[in-house]
């Protein structure tokens, strides 16, 4: 039996009907969660002693509204997390939905995994997820006046506001986007020898 298969077995023992979907492709096991479930289901993989999925080493916030060519009919925002077990030399990819797409939420596993912090911080700050329990969920990339989530699929290109320094003022000032959308037309010179020896 392979280490993928061995895996496989040990999270539906452990975990039984809480995971709504295993698959193995890549040489990866991903599972998911509800978002009811999600912290339990983490504390139980970090202290299984089948499992024992010791370590968080990433977590990201996911828009799948423009998944698979703008078809994907389920949830629109999951948090990703992928955890690794050491004395095991095993990996698991986590998945969970939130359940309402208007108000992203997921709840935080930093009690379980400290190293979570940043990494939620970061899904809150790019994606608007929010994650209840998380002792310090503020921006953590954009600057403290940033409007929006700018890794949503619908966030506009050019945002919303512009910040620039104003010597006047000798301050930062914020002020409307003022980009004019406009086509470039690449200039072609031919000359009519090139290539002529």
């Amino acid at each position: 039996m392979s280490k993928l298969e061995t895996l496989s077995q040990a999270l539906q023992a452990q975990l039984g009907d809480r995971i709504k979907n295993l698959k193995v492709a890549l040489g990866e096991v991903t599972i998911e969660v509800d978002a009811a479930d999600y912290l339990q289901v983490m504390r139980e993989l970090r202290d299984s002693e089948s499992l024992c999925f010791d370590q968080l080493i990433d977590l990201c916030g996911v828009d799948y509204s423009a998944y698979g060519n703008g078809e994907w009919a389920g949830k629109r925002y999951a948090a990703v997390v992928h955890l690794l077990s050491v004395s095991k030399n095993w990996r698991l990819r986590v998945r969970a939905f939130a359940p309402d797409d208007a108000f992203p939420v997921v709840d935080s596993v930093t009690a379980i995994w400290a190293s979570a912090n940043w990494f939620e911080r970061e899904a809150f700050d790019l994606f608007g997820i929010v994650f209840p329990g998380h002792d310090d969920l503020r921006r953590i990339l954009t600057d403290y006046g940033f409007i929006g989530h700018p890794f949503r699929k619908d966030f506009p290109i050019s945002g919303y506001v512009e910040m620039r320094y104003d010597p006047d003022q000798g301050r930062v000032i914020y002020q409307p986007v003022t980009i004019e959308p406009r086509e470039n037309t690449p200039r072609i010179v031919r000359e009519e020898n090139y290539g002529d020896v």
